[in-house]
């Protein structure tokens, strides 16, 4: 019990002298922060700060007096240092046409001004301006006059225009300006469908039906096209169909359209079919030229039928007509390949006597041919004919043949 009795009361004396410490403690740093505020407030007072006054206001101008009616003055004369604009050449000429075309002008007086202009930029001018005037209206000679003097102005784009123009219905048909419009379509790459649009409008219209001229345009592009056999068949019945419509509207052809006929079947190796629209030339009054026969020709030779293509060379040979080069050469290659030698020989003599001459693969065909059928020899005495009667057959070519028929003599 006494020793309890210790032990509280030291707690107890612990407890107080940590709890006096504490307020000692306390109230040296509130004395110290009373002390550092009073010393800098001291401060303060002896070292006050300079404060920098603000600018004074700077007052407004007084606003100027506004000069009387009297005081005010315009200078309204031209300076005589500055020079006018001078017009340039085309627009003097453009306002001395413009002067000439009195109130009340016609479409003739229109196209004479047209026509008179060498420059296609002025005369495109003059056709806008005129279109403009009040009580004035282009017709179909003044669209033509200016689609030619367009398309002859290389202002092809301007030509377009005035095509879609006449289309839309602008003026009124005439077959002159649709043939223009399609001959002008034809012959740029882009504008081949246009060219058919321009001939079924024709179709429809009273005024401008087709004529021989929009038959012959409108083959002679799709000839065009016939650069590859897949290529032919697609546009063969466009032909067709321009053909038998050609005969329903009763435009008679000439030999110059039926030759393009003939030319497309036979590059379809529809060959029958050329044949039967050659038949037909005689009862249009149409006679058949050199052209006609070479087209049969090589149609029938390319399709396997040698000996009717001889015949028609033949036929072609005794109207004293001269068939093209390439029609030779295809006959050539076809008897030699078929072995008919003798006949071969007697078209390449012929070929040579009207001044022409077949090119290496033709000759190499002929005289392979004769040596792999066993008559080397004959090749060889062939070949030596053919030097002295080519006067184009150069060394290379002569070596090129005796070559190739030492090799195949030594193989046989």
């Amino acid at each position: 019990t006494k020793v309890n009795s210790e032990v509280t009361m030291g707690v107890t004396l612990h407890r107080s002298v940590t709890s006096s410490l504490r307020h000692h403690l306390l109230f040296s740093l509130s004395l110290r922060s009373i002390s550092s505020s009073a010393s800098h407030l001291c401060t303060s007072q002896q070292h006050p700060k300079t404060l920098i006054p603000p600018p004074p206001a700077v007052p407004p101008p007084p606003p100027s007096p506004s000069p009387s009616p009297s005081q005010i003055h315009i200078n309204l004369s031209p300076n005589p240092n500055r020079s006018p604009r001078t017009r340039t050449p085309l627009e003097q000429q453009f306002e001395s046409w413009v002067e000439k075309l009195k109130p009340g002008f016609t479409p003739a007086d229109v196209d004479e001004a047209l026509r008179a202009q060498s420059d296609p930029d002025l005369a495109l001018d003059i056709f806008r301006w005129t279109a403009q005037q009040r009580g004035y209206k282009h017709n179909h000679v003044s669209y033509l006059t200016m689609i030619q003097i367009a398309v002859s102005g290389k202002r092809f784009r301007q030509a377009e225009t005035l095509i879609d123009e006449v289309i839309a219905g602008a003026c009124s048909a005439s077959t002159p300006l649709y043939n223009s419009m399609i001959k002008f379509c034809c012959g740029r790459k882009f504008l081949f469908n246009r060219a058919f649009d321009v001939y079924k409008k024709m179709l429809k219209s009273e005024e401008a039906k087709p004529s021989l001229e929009t038959y012959t345009l409108l083959l002679n592009s799709l000839l065009r096209k016939f650069n590859k056999l897949n290529v032919c068949y697609v546009y063969l019945h466009a032909v067709r169909s321009l053909t038998k419509q050609m005969k329903a509207s009763g435009v008679i052809p000439d030999t110059f359209a039926l030759n393009m006929i003939i030319k497309a079947y036979s590059k379809c190796l529809e060959v029958d079919e050329a044949i039967r629209v050659f038949r037909e030339m005689g009862l249009y009054g149409c006679e058949p030229n050199a052209y006609t026969y070479c087209y049969l020709t090589k149609g029938l030779c390319e399709k396997g039928r040698v000996n009717q293509g001889l015949g028609f060379y033949k036929e072609t040979r005794s109207k004293k007509l001269v068939p093209k080069s390439s029609t030779y050469m295809i006959l050539i290659c076809s008897l030699a390949m078929e072995r008919r030698f003798e006949d071969a020989i007697d078209v390449v003599f012929d070929m040579l006597g009207n001044s022409m001459a077949p090119d290496l693969l033709t000759y190499k065909t002929l005289l392979e041919g004769l040596c792999r059928d066993g008559r080397g020899s004959d090749a060889f005495e062939l070949l030596e004919e053919l030097r002295k009667r080519d006067s184009l057959m150069n060394e290379k070519t002569y070596k090129t043949l005796l070559n190739g028929l030492h090799f195949l003599s030594r193989d046989s």
